[in-house]
């Protein structure tokens, strides 16, 4: 065998080897982790499936809760860049988290591949019996008249969620003291608004609509820069006063160094979606919106969301604390 023979033969066998691998990639399940719940977990379940038909191969929802999505974070930051897991997550653990705690076991821009935005979704302000309020104006004063100057909320996610920030943000705006309870369950919490436990909730607004349309709690804003479908009599902050807009977006993301044609190929797989009026209703129907993003916006809204949190976090003089 002469030396360029041996060569062909050499490349030939190299070539066969790597094919397993590539195929693999190409057939073995895609996980999609996620470490949160409600209508986080619904739209996974949702991208997922398109997931799985545009790709031809199986994609599903692995659940990782704790930590405020931190050990979801965490699993997909430690996994091989092989296209195998990826990360369906909101923008807190990327744009909020490296603002409030000191030290963070994950690097929010250098651990991870940011592929395609998802959807969006606001928060709500809620009241019940316990303050009789109708409007935002009213729980207001009924805190600043009737509660010593007050505002008590509760939150869901907890303690630096965007729901968190969104009650400081409102007092700081109205000139109220506050007193925070943070819930991990938002069900748990609309339940104690309902039954008087609590005088006010702030969460994602999906958490309100059944409650809030039986009469049972009232919903009084949602922070995004619109109304929300499901409940459309229900002003924005803005409307009702608060100079305030802020939303919650999800996307999806893989570990670092995932490769540029994975990463286009996804992306073009979920971009579909985007103008899907079946995909607007599925994600109306948990008050969501889609968001689309490409990698690159992706990349530039996270950035600038940090940018934003970090001058909230001033403003309100929101203590770092220990992951």
């Amino acid at each position: 065998m002469d030396r360029r023979t041996a060569l062909r033969s050499a490349a030939a066998g190299a070539a066969a080897l790597a094919l397993p691998s590539l195929r693999a990639q190409d057939t073995a399940p895609l996980v999609l982790v996620i470490g949160a719940g409600g209508s986080v977990d619904a739209a996974a379940r949702i991208l997922a499936e398109q997931l799985k038909e545009a790709l031809g191969r199986p994609a599903v929802v692995l659940q990782k809760f704790g930590a405020g999505q931190r050990i979801a974070v965490s699993e997909v930051r430690r996994a091989a860049p092989d296209g195998r897991t990826l990360l369906f997550a909101t923008n807190g653990p990327f744009a909020i988290y490296p603002n409030i705690y000191n030290k963070l076991d994950y690097d929010p821009v250098a651990d991870f591949t940011p592929i395609a935005g998802v959807s969006s979704f606001d928060v709500g302000i809620g009241t019940g019996p316990a303050t009789g309020a109708s409007t935002l104006k009213e729980l207001v004063e009924w805190a600043r008249t009737r509660n010593g100057g007050e505002l008590l909320f509760a939150s869901s996610p907890g303690n630096g969620s965007l729901s968190h920030f969104v009650g400081l943000s409102i007092a700081l705006a109205t000139g109220l003291k506050t007193r925070h309870v943070p819930y991990k369950d938002s069900g748990v919490g609309v339940l104690d608004l309902a039954e008087g436990r609590l005088p006010a909730m702030i969460t994602g607004a999906n958490s309100f609509v059944e409650m809030h349309k039986a009469g049972r709690v009232k919903l009084l804003a949602v922070s995004g820069e619109e109304r929300t479908a499901r409940v459309p009599e229900v002003p924005t902050l803005r409307e009702a006063g608060i100079n305030l807009s802020s939303a919650t977006t999800t996307g999806l993301l893989g570990p670092a160094k995932l490769p540029a044609d994975f990463v286009k190929r996804v992306y073009e797989a979920v971009a579909p979606l985007y103008g899907s009026p079946l995909f607007r209703e599925k994600l109306a129907a948990i008050s969501m919106t889609p968001w689309p993003a490409t990698p690159q916006k992706f990349v530039a809204s996270l950035a600038e969301e940090r940018r934003r949190f970090e001058q909230l976090v001033k403003t309100v003089g929101y203590q770092k604390e220990d992951a």
